[in-house]
């Protein structure tokens, strides 16, 4: 039986699954919260993070506010945004 994780999480099905497979509980609520039918139609214009210069990705991983960034290199970086 699925638990009920309050009115914050939409799919708490999906939320459970996601947690299940190690997600962090932030980013399994963003994603348990995303409208699907909205998100598909929605995606497809992203640049990937390895066409993206170091610069673009330490931009947004300030804005993410992942911590070391100033450290990492752009394989860090991207390893960061992939799992934040």
């Amino acid at each position: 039986m699925t638990k009920d994780h309050g009115p914050s999480i939409k799919d708490d099905e999906q939320y459970e699954a996601l947690r299940d497979e190690g997600m962090s509980k932030e980013k399994a609520a963003r994603i348990a919260n995303t409208d699907r039918q909205a998100a598909g139609r929605r995606g497809g214009n992203a640049q990937t993070y390895d066409d993206q210069t170091k610069q673009e990705l330490y931009d947004k991983a300030k804005d993410v506010g992942i911590e070391g960034r100033s450290k990492m290199s752009k394989d860090e970086l991207i390893e960061a945004l992939r799992d934040h």
